[in-house]
């Protein structure tokens, strides 16, 4: 009887908790619509909460070094508008918060907890203009595809020490250039042409024709690399022309001959391997530092 009875009171007990639980939250939803306060408001409130202490925990924690604004003090780097940290994909910027650049003197500040650590990150990206410019869509893979084969880009240009030597080491050259300049140089090459991208035409007085880049030059003399990569010593006393066209060597219709779903995998492409180049310089800059500490 005395174990009948325990029962009983457990299962009254259990059923007034469900009951004021489903009450209280009853009421809550009961208040909210009273207030006009919808779900989508009270996410977006949820939001802001997280908002304001992601601020509140980066200008106690973080703007002795970057600075209120994110764009660097006399202790940290500009991580609000440098492209550098711009790009840096949620989880690489979460990854460096949690464990720091113990390289670059930045402590590690996963002690503060995964949320709070994840609401600095979002304000960081607040800062950032809402990391408008870090991500594009595309296939990297497709994208080396075309860099190698229907785009042609590897004839002129190398990465990774893979490539033509005409045109400029792409290597790196996504860590340096926004988006939109970086779409512009492959859909515009000649737009705001620097005077030795021009393209160079040069005839002898022996009737012999180059067309090429100028490499070197002086009064009396140009070195030009042309089209197959060859290098050209010539004397100007012996040339017949000499023309420099204000136009690149870059094919100017990559905007037709490439869809946009083929640019953004381009672009792709070329974003993951400034990414992974800039990968080893920090291992190495690490290596020194701990040598240095030893």
């Amino acid at each position: 009887m005395r174990t009948t009875y325990i029962l009983r009171s457990s299962r009254a007990y259990s059923c007034t908790v469900t009951a004021t639980v489903i009450f209280a939250a009853c009421a809550f939803a009961i208040h909210s619509e009273a207030q006009g306060v919808s779900p989508p408001a009270r996410k977006q409130h949820i939001e802001h909460g997280a908002a304001a202490d992601g601020r509140k925990t980066f200008e106690s924690v973080c703007s002795s070094c970057h600075g209120l604004d994110g764009r660097g003090g006399e202790r940290g780097p500009n991580i609000a508008t440098r492209l550098e940290s711009q790009r840096l994909t949620d989880e690489e910027l979460l990854h460096i918060l949690q464990t720091g650049v113990p390289a670059a003197g930045m402590p590690a500040f996963g002690s503060l907890g995964v949320a709070k650590v994840r609401a600095v990150m979002g304000y960081v990206r607040i800062l950032q203009g809402g990391n408008k410019a870090a991500s594009i869509s595309g296939d990297a893979q497709r994208g080396k595809s075309l860099f190698v084969g229907k785009a042609g880009c590897a004839n002129c240009h190398m990465i990774n020490g893979v490539g033509g030597f005409l045109g400029p080491d792409l290597t790196s050259y996504a860590s340096k250039a926004s988006l939109e300049e970086i779409r512009g140089a492959i859909t515009d090459p000649n737009k705001d042409l620097e005077p030795q991208a021009r393209t160079v035409l040069v005839t002898t007085r022996e009737g012999k024709q180059f067309t090429g880049i100028a490499r070197n030059e002086d009064n009396f003399s140009l070195q030009l690399q042309s089209l197959d990569g060859t290098f050209h010593l010539l004397l100007k006393s012996d040339l017949e022309h000499l023309e420099y066209q204000p136009k690149s060597l870059m094919p100017s219709d990559y905007g037709s001959v490439l869809s946009r779903a083929e640019l953004d995998d381009l672009m792709s492409y070329l974003l993951r391997v400034a990414r992974a180049a800039k990968q080893p310089q920090a291992a190495g800059k690490e290596s020194r530092r701990d040598e240095e500490d030893e």
